[in-house]
């Protein structure tokens, strides 16, 4: 069995953990009518699961470091499978808080050992592309899953969706069980040492980039079956149509965006990648209901909302090459609490000011991420232009 077939494994299983994660965004509607709460009550789901991911993940990572890897792997399907049971078998929306909290957990502690083993298995020349497979396995669950997701909620119960997730999941334990080898596990990062990188200034500048782009995509992302069924008018078939356009282009996006930061660097690529998010999402706010127009700007908001993902990782590695795995954690963590952040001021403005505000609101967080990336680029700028006319100075003087 080759590596590269091991590889593809942990994507597709990353794929199912992945749908698992963002279908709540497409059938939020369904969510909050079944459990009896307001639409902007159910967006915490997404919070609580977001703040479980982004702090319970580096603690359960660093107390399981010592465990070989697969069983790792088994352990976190295994509570994988029991959260989406719960999310089926158990009434209430206390009971469904609870059960997103356990898939959060499980999803990150899988979702980062697949990407440790992947790494691993694949020839150092591979380990980068090995990594980008998982990636692109995780976030293909936005293309296929989320919209299929909306279909089967239509049509069916959709509590039944979890349950065909945590039967999928089993099935995911039994193939990791064949096809992944024993990896033994590492010597533990303890979190003061995590932490220590936010201290530097360039690290934590960039690190809120991360969490007023994502912010600004998820108050608008959280609510956007409902925005486009009550704002934009769309049919429940528009809706499942145009949440598969996003994946789409969301996609696109992604390559795109790393294809930029070779061609034209960072700083360009994210500038440019922000100022076209937040226009979108301005246009989105301000377009009539038409599906011919609405569908070419959410693919707009999603190409360009994905296209900095590659970016600002990238960038992140470069400010610590000696600590990549450490700012990957750190970024992925940001990245969660930027969502839950998203999903609850979301939330206080669909209930406190009106649905139809969200796409206004999610532009100005993104704004602020481009305008910080633009200033630190600037200040960047005139630092080096400082520091060659100081060395240019002595060797004029030398000259003469």
């Amino acid at each position: 069995m080759s590596n590269a077939f091991k590889i593809y494994v942990l994507a597709i299983v990353s794929f199912l953990v992945g749908t698992s994660e963002y279908i709540i965004a497409g059938i939020l509607d369904k969510v909050a009518a079944d459990s009896g709460v307001s639409v902007s009550a159910a967006g915490q789901l997404i919070t609580v699961f977001s703040l479980a991911y982004a702090f319970g993940t580096p603690i359960l990572m660093a107390a399981t470091a010592r465990v070989e890897r697969r069983k790792l792997l088994l352990y976190a399907l295994g509570a994988f499978v029991i959260g989406n049971a719960a999310i089926l078998a158990l009434p209430g929306f206390g009971m469904l808080l609870g059960s997103r909290i356990v898939l959060a957990l499980s999803t990150g502690v899988f979702v980062v050992t697949a990407l440790t083993v992947a790494s691993k298995i694949a020839p150092p020349e591979r380990q980068g592309s090995a990594i980008a497979t998982l990636v692109m396995g995780f976030s293909t669950s936005l293309i296929i899953g989320v919209p299929l997701g909306r279909v089967i909620a239509a049509t069916y119960d959709w509590k039944l969706l979890f349950g065909g997730i945590g039967l999928l999941g089993v099935l995911a334990m039994a193939v990791i069980a064949y096809a992944i080898p024993k990896t033994q596990g590492e010597e533990p990062v303890p979190l003061g040492r995590q932490l220590a990188l936010l201290k530097q200034p360039r690290i934590a500048i960039a690190l809120s980039v991360t969490f007023f782009w994502i912010g600004g995509y998820a108050i608008a992302y959280t609510y956007i079956s409902p925005y486009l069924l009550e704002v934009k008018g769309m049919s429940e078939s528009g809706v499942s149509g145009a949440l598969f356009a996003f994946g789409i282009a969301s996609l696109i996006g992604s390559k795109l965006g790393g294809f930029s930061t070779d061609r034209w660097g960072y700083g360009p690529t994210l500038v440019s990648g922000m100022a076209i998010h937040a226009v979108a999402l301005l246009l989105i706010a301000a377009a009539s209901p038409s599906p011919a127009v609405m569908l070419p700007l959410l693919m707009l908001w999603a190409f360009s909302a994905w296209s900095s993902g590659p970016t600002q990782q990238y960038h992140l590695l470069t400010l610590a090459p000696e600590a990549s795995g450490i700012m990957l954690s750190l970024n992925t963590s940001m990245l969660q609490l930027a969502m839950a952040a998203g999903a609850g001021v979301g939330g206080l403005v669909v209930e406190g000011v009106s649905l139809a505000s969200i796409a206004w609101i999610g532009a100005a967080s993104v704004a602020v991420a481009g305008g910080t990336v633009a200033l630190t680029l600037a200040r960047s700028r005139r630092r080096r232009a400082r520091q060659a006319a100081q060395s240019d100075g002595p060797m004029q003087q030398a000259g003469a």
